[in-house]
């Protein structure tokens, strides 16, 4: 046991000092919030339309609730009008907000006061995996180990709905899990709150217009807070999730 706490104390601290700190550095490779430049997009060009496997891509603006963050239209553009940074933060409230059109982008707001006033200090979630590839629960696992230590903010995932202030969903909600999702959604007590992380969760994803999916779960339940991602950042979900009680301005 000695031994377990000396290396412990030779780790030192290890969770991130964000956001009271700065936020850690992300790789070069990490594709964040998109940049469109209209003015180099030649008439009549859809190359990069072309090649998204989503149809996220068209008439000058990215829809980041379709956007699997490939990079294929960067590749596909021979002007270069699309750019992906390496800015984490893209949730939002609305789902129209996620559409990149070239301006500035409308981040998520905080709730209501009294939303605030409940879920402020306090908020559980269940995590329904609605049909997801595991990838974007791997990432929300990740917010729970000591590098991110979600419940530092009072955020926590629990078992039971019935313990939940609201459902953190991911996947395209498939046939099969339909009725499962809208039956832990109604076991959640009220007042409750809805939080779609991941292209599959938002648009369906990769299945969006298939039969056996439903396009995500924003046709059946009201969704408060959409993260873009496939998978979100652990560190877009954190950003999304404070945003909305009102601890980032």
């Amino acid at each position: 046991m000695f031994k377990a706490l000396i290396a412990r104390l030779k780790q030192g601290h290890r969770t991130t000092p964000w956001p009271d700190g700065p936020a850690p550095e992300l790789p070069e490779r990490f594709a964040g919030r998109p940049r469109l430049d209209a003015s180099r997009c030649r008439d009549g060009c859809a190359a990069c339309a072309a090649v998204c496997p989503t149809g996220a891509l068209s008439g000058g603006a990215l829809d980041l609730g379709r956007c699997l963050f490939c990079r294929a239209c960067v590749e596909a553009c021979p002007e270069r009008a699309v750019e992906f940074t390496r800015e984490p933060a893209m949730a939002a409230r609305r789902r129209e907000d996620l559409v990149v059109r070239g301006g500035a982008y409308r981040l998520a707001e905080a709730l209501e006061a009294e939303s605030r006033r409940v879920f402020g200090r306090s908020l559980k979630l269940r995590q329904v995996s609605a049909g997801g590839c595991n990838a974007c629960e791997s990432d929300l696992n990740v917010l729970g180990t000591i590098g991110w230590d979600l419940g530092r903010f009072g955020v926590q995932f629990v078992a039971s709905p019935r313990h939940a202030d609201g459902l953190l969903v991911t996947g395209p909600v498939t046939a099969n899990m339909r009725e499962a999702l809208l039956k832990t959604w109604a076991a959640v007590p009220s007042p409750k709150l809805v939080i779609a992380a991941g292209a599959c969760a938002i648009s369906g994803g990769p299945y969006r217009g298939r039969p056996e999916a439903h396009d995500g779960c924003g046709q059946l339940l009201p969704v408060d807070l959409f993260i873009p991602g496939c998978p979100p950042h652990p560190l877009t979900t954190l950003d999304g999730i404070l945003r909305l009680l009102g601890r980032l301005g």
